[in-house]
Order: structure tokens, then C-alpha cells, then sequence
């Protein structure tokens, strides 16, 4: 076996117009899973139980059944009561929904961690509840979970190939496209996978290094 330099070079195109597809999946699937998942954590705090309750079933079910799964239940069920989406937004509302109830915790840790003096500084300024949170509480919970919420980025990331499974071009599926019309399965997915660790590691070393800043 030898390595065919050509094969890269006719491949990269590709690579690129797939990482476009990757990056984008990624993107909007953290903010909607940023979002999303800030919904679960307030909900779940209600003193209503007939909100509480739902959610957490909802969150935890959610959490403990498999991305791929999720996916392909979204993909190939939900169009047959009439709910279809395009395979990148099918891909982009499973990798949100998905994270954010792993976020929704994140969000949790961070409430619980600021200081009880500050709810009842809030309280003694006569501050409305919705202020409270707002003004005092989330941006100091949301200061603390950065650097948690930037490794579920990474962790999203890493897990856009199982898009392929909906038939969206990311950048696993193309490399399958490409090995299945030429038979050169070495050269492609070795770039496919030094293109992810080129991206993953350093962003995962500027999350480190951001936590060590937030926690001085």
C-alpha cells in the first residue's frame, strides 16, 4: 500500500465543502442547545411540580437514550406524521436537543454556585424576581459554566459524523462518498481524521486555559 498524494489533493475540495457543513451543524447546534438547555435549568426550579416534573422526565429520558437514535427517529419518523425537516436541520435540532439537557445541569452547577448573599442582597433591594435573575444571578452562573459549555462544543463537534447516518454531507459522509467512487478509502479518511484533531485540540486547549482564567 502507498500513499497517493493525488488522492488528497482531489479530495480536499470536498474535505472543505464538508467542514463548512461540520462547522455549521456545530455552530447551531450549541447556540441551540446554549438556549435551550437555560430553559431546562430555569424550569426545572419552578416551585410548580406540574412544570418541574414534565421537564425532568423530559430531560432525563432525552439524556439517557442514544444520539443516533435521536436522529434517526427524527429523521425518519416524525415525516411520517407529517413533520419533516432538511437532513442538516434534522442533524442541527438532534445535536441541540441533545446537549442541552447536559447543558441544562451545566446551567444548574453554575446557579448553585453563586453565593447565597446574593439572592439576598437581591431580595433586600426589593428586586423583582425576573431582575433577580436577569441582572444578579445569571450572569454570574453563566461566567462560571463557560469553559463546561465550551468542551460540550468540542464534544458536539466530534459527534456531527453521526449526521452521516441522515444523509447530511458533513465531512464523514463526503470521505465515504469519495472512497466509494474512486476505492481510495486510506488517503481520505486519514485527512477527515487529522482535519478533527487539528480542530478539536487547540480549541480544547483555549478551553483550559480560558477556565484557568475564569477561576482566578
Amino acid at each position: 500500500m502507498t500513499w497517493d498524494w493525488s488522492a488528497v489533493g482531489d479530495f480536499m475540495p470536498r474535505l472543505l465543502d464538508g467542514l463548512v457543513v461540520t462547522l455549521e451543524a456545530t455552530a447551531l447546534g450549541s447556540l441551540l442547545s446554549f438556549a435551550v438547555g437555560l430553559v431546562w435549568a430555569l424550569l426545572q426550579r419552578t416551585p410548580t411540580r406540574f412544570v418541574r416534573w414534565p421537564v425532568n422526565v423530559l430531560v432525563e429520558f432525552v439524556r439517557n437514550t442514544p444520539l443516533l437514535v435521536q436522529l434517526f427517529f427524527l429523521f425518519y419518523v416524525l415525516p411520517t406524521w407529517g413533520v419533516r425537516f432538511s437532513p442538516l436541520t434534522t442533524g442541527v435540532v438532534a445535536l441541540g436537543l441533545h446537549y442541552s439537557t447536559y447543558t441544562a445541569e451545566v446551567y444548574r452547577a453554575g446557579i448553585d454556585g453563586v453565593p447565597k448573599g446574593q439572592w439576598e442582597a437581591a431580595h433586600a433591594l426589593s428586586l423583582p424576581r425576573s431582575r433577580t435573575w436577569i441582572a444578579v444571578i445569571l450572569p454570574q452562573a453563566v461566567r462560571r459554566v463557560v469553559p463546561a459549555l465550551g468542551n460540550y462544543v468540542i464534544a458536539m463537534f466530534k459527534d456531527t459524523p453521526m449526521l452521516a447516518a441522515i444523509t447530511v454531507l458533513d465531512m464523514l459522509q463526503r470521505t465515504r462518498l469519495q472512497g466509494a467512487q474512486t476505492f481510495q478509502y486510506v488517503e481520505p479518511f486519514t485527512v477527515v481524521g487529522i482535519a478533527f484533531i487539528v480542530l478539536a485540540y487547540p480549541t480544547s486547549l483555549l478551553m483550559r486555559a480560558l477556565e484557568r482564567r475564569l477561576g482566578h
